[in-house]
């Protein structure tokens, strides 16, 4: 049985071992390519189509989702010695998990495949608006395909941070084994649901808030600039802004992998606890 204490413990060792300035400084530079990636997309989306402007939007989130999932790997087999009180060396751990690192990162394809099958059905009715005379009005009739696309690509979202958060400490931990990933997912999710729920919400909680509070600055950042108007302009000051933004979301993207390696043994603890009963 999980009480709040055991929550409570595993919170406070997962953050107590987050503000490591090495640490930072590697999920950093990865959060920064990843912005690079983001602000290059972006930048090709100016005076684009609107059904452009949507895959140039959501194909950078998929693609670091692969990137994410990779260094999750790696920072959570760097907390797990850091927990069993080894000497940790970070090239040594990166070296080790090399294969498992790369082959993790192909988890995002699937994902990405499935929303660039619903971003071109997304386009056949774009190209029906365009039909003369009765375009408008298949899509007036037909609008709530439309709507259930985007539901399916925001849901793909979801399903990118759901699998960082249930995948990642598994594959660091486990290995690479689809069936017995499939196997661990299942049985985790079919045990208490409430407990996976409230340990996910108490992983991305400052996740949310950091990108919450950094978005909002950035967007005022962007409203004060009179020159970015301009697309040159524009991605440039998206580029430097991007810098600050991954150092100041660091932090929360390494608890949120510490939290998720804490509640995988937690809730493995619990299925074994529940066996032996």
């Amino acid at each position: 049985m999980i009480t709040l204490k055991d929550i409570q413990r595993i919170f406070n060792r997962s953050l107590s071992r987050t503000f490591t300035l090495k640490k930072m400084l590697i999920i950093a530079v990865v959060l920064a390519l990843c912005g690079i990636l983001e602000v290059f997309f972006r930048s090709l989306g100016y005076h684009a189509s609107k059904w452009v402007i949507m895959s140039l939007t959501f194909v950078p989130l998929f693609l670091c989702t692969g990137v994410l999932l990779s260094a999750g790997i790696w920072l959570i087999r760097v907390y797990h010695d850091e927990i069993k009180g080894k000497q940790v060396s970070y090239s040594e751990v990166l070296s080790r998990s090399w294969e498992i690192i790369i082959g993790a990162s192909y988890f995002a394809i699937p994902i990405l495949i499935s929303y660039l099958l619903v971003w071109m059905l997304l386009g056949i009715f774009m190209l029906l608006k365009a039909v003369p005379g009765i375009g408008d009005f298949f899509v007036a009739v037909l609008a709530f395909a439309p709507f259930l696309l985007n539901v399916t690509s925001l849901l793909l979202c979801i399903f990118s941070v759901l699998l960082l958060y249930f995948i990642t400490p598994i594959v660091a931990l486990k290995g690479i084994n689809r069936m017995q990933l499939a196997n661990v997912v299942t049985k985790r999710l079919q045990g208490d649901i409430f407990t996976n729920l409230l340990l996910g919400g108490i992983a991305i909680l400052p996740l949310c808030v950091c990108i919450g509070v950094l978005s909002t600055a950035a967007i005022l950042t962007e409203s004060m600039c009179l020159a970015c108007e301009k697309p040159v302009y524009n991605a440039v000051q998206s580029f430097f802004v991007m810098i600050p933004f991954a150092a100041l979301l660091a932090p929360a993207v390494i608890f949120f992998f510490n939290f998720a390696a804490e509640s995988h043994v937690l809730m493995k603890s619990q299925e074994l606890d529940k066996v032996e009963e």
